[in-house]
């Protein structure tokens, strides 16, 4: 291997999303010469572009527009503003997502990183070709280390005639021009899971297709019975365990419209069809065999427990490696790639990262769920608490919101923690640190919490556990 003075930088990074600006910085901050290609005009990639950052946002705007949080006080028919348009949206994510995208940029400078606005792909394992953004011819650069963080792109099946009109994905639902009066998603993964709850919010009429029999498998079953069961109230269809063999525009008396065809010979027409099956990872343009690396069929690339690539000297974080894809836990693994490969120590433990799914309501968990402690045959309780058992369920109209806590029959020690319902992605930190040290049951009980808060979940729910244990010697 050449000497570290023979490259242009210490440390490459390809892709400005979650990933590859972790990955930069915590380079940046241990003194390495680091630059970061970001082949698009803007920084922060799909997750502050198309993905994460922009969903999350429309979240917000159509809770808040359509007034679904206070309906359960003022009525179903209530809602703040009476027609709400896609620009009334659309103006709360465009403002959120410059600021994100400003804040990317200065955290990137001010650690001086060097942003480099060009397409990058691989000549060798150290070097890099750029060919530049603006048209202004390209280079090659080196680098000791890089690390592919590029992302993904929404799957587009060659069958589908996408027009970004009324077949879309889920990169083209920022760019409808009016809210659909019916909307049917293709796909009940995370992402078709969302939008189909958004829509149903605003009173769009939603039909929600997958294959599976069940929404969501990697969820808590009793978490998943419960978002179909809000989705249904919210006059959501769904067709579990059917397969769409065609999709194709038609012309009938309310204009150009989708018409899907299901295996079972249903069919459904619909204003708009959002199709969201899976996501490809955007390595098409990086000449990856240059390197001696090749993705699989769906783009992704194959790392260790280092995040480093069956080449020593490149490293994949973020989507492209594959599951579980989100922001956080692609943010850790561009630190931990980095460290490992400047040999800094640096742990994780990623069997307690936290999951945030942004339905409405929204879902949260860690740690494990009853089905995996059911397989590997440990004897473990549930503890229950709902909404509508603590003051603060009722003061914020969530009266169906639940929080489940599994812990260790015998030892008590929390095993995992699952909730629905309003702030569940922030509630679950709280059983998230107990996780980590090793906490038991009892810590909820003797922990005084804030009154009124939904953190009441927690003493309740751990009650609830220790009173299905019976009077056994030595527990409450």
């Amino acid at each position: 291997m050449a000497s570290k003075s023979a490259f242009d930088f210490d440390l490459l990074v390809i892709g400005s999303g979650p990933a590859g600006q972790r990955a930069a910085i915590q380079a940046a901050k241990l003194d390495k010469r680091v630059a970061l290609i970001e082949r698009k005009t803007v920084l922060g990639g799909v997750s502050v572009n198309t993905g994460t950052i922009p969903s999350k946002t429309l979240r917000e705007a159509v809770l808040d527009l359509s007034g679904y949080r206070a309906r359960e006080f003022y009525g179903l028919s209530y809602t703040v503003k009476q027609r709400i348009t896609m620009q009334d949206l659309l103006h709360r994510v465009d403002t959120t997502v410059r600021h994100e995208i400003d804040v990317t940029r200065h955290q990137l400078l001010r650690n001086r990183v060097e942003v480099i606005a060009a397409s990058a792909s691989f000549v060798d394992a150290h070097t890099i070709r750029l060919d530049y953004a603006d048209g202004g011819g390209h280079r090659q650069i080196s680098a000791q280390y890089l690390v592919i963080a590029t992302g993904t792109e929404a799957t587009r099946d060659e069958h589908i005639p996408f027009d970004g009109r009324h077949i879309l994905t889920s990169d083209d639902i920022l760019h409808l021009d009016e809210l659909p009066r019916t909307l049917t998603v293709i796909g009940a993964g995370v992402i078709g899971c969302e939008y189909a709850s958004m829509f149903a919010a605003l009173g769009v009429r939603v039909t929600l297709i997958d294959k599976r029999p069940r929404l969501l498998p990697f969820v808590d079953a009793e978490i998943v019975d419960t978002l179909a069961y809000h989705l249904r109230e919210n006059r959501v269809t769904l067709r579990l365990n059917e397969e769409v063999n065609g999709v194709e525009l038609v012309q009938d008396e309310h204009g150009e419209r989708v018409a899907i065809r299901l295996e079972s010979g249903k069919q459904i027409v619909t204003d708009k069809a959002l199709y969201s099956i899976g996501r490809t990872g955007n390595t098409g343009r990086l000449n990856l065999g240059a390197a001696g690396l090749e993705p699989d069929d769906r783009g992704r690339l194959v790392v260790n427990e280092h995040y480093q690539t069956r080449v020593p000297p490149v490293y994949a974080v973020g989507d492209v490696i594959g599951f579980p894809s989100l922001a956080s836990t692609s943010m850790e693994q561009g630190r931990l790639a980095v460290c490992h490969a400047l040999g800094i120590p640096a742990t994780s433990v990623p069997e307690l990262f936290p999951y945030g799914i942004y339905t409405i309501p929204e879902i949260s968990m860690v740690g494990r769920n009853e089905e995996e402690l059911t397989h590997d045959g440990v004897p473990y309780e549930v503890g229950k608490a709902r909404y509508r058992e603590i003051a603060r369920g009722q003061i914020l109209g969530d009266i169906t919101g639940l929080l489940k806590l599994l812990f260790h029959l015998e030892t008590r020690k929390l095993l995992g923690i699952h909730i629905i319902g309003e702030g569940a992605s922030e509630l679950v930190h709280i059983g998230q640190a107990v996780l980590a040290f090793g906490g038991v049951l009892d810590y909820f009980v003797d922990t005084v919490f804030n009154y009124p808060t939904l953190a009441e979940c927690y003493k309740t729910a751990a009650f609830d556990g220790i009173n299905r244990l019976g009077h056994r010697p030595g527990h409450l």
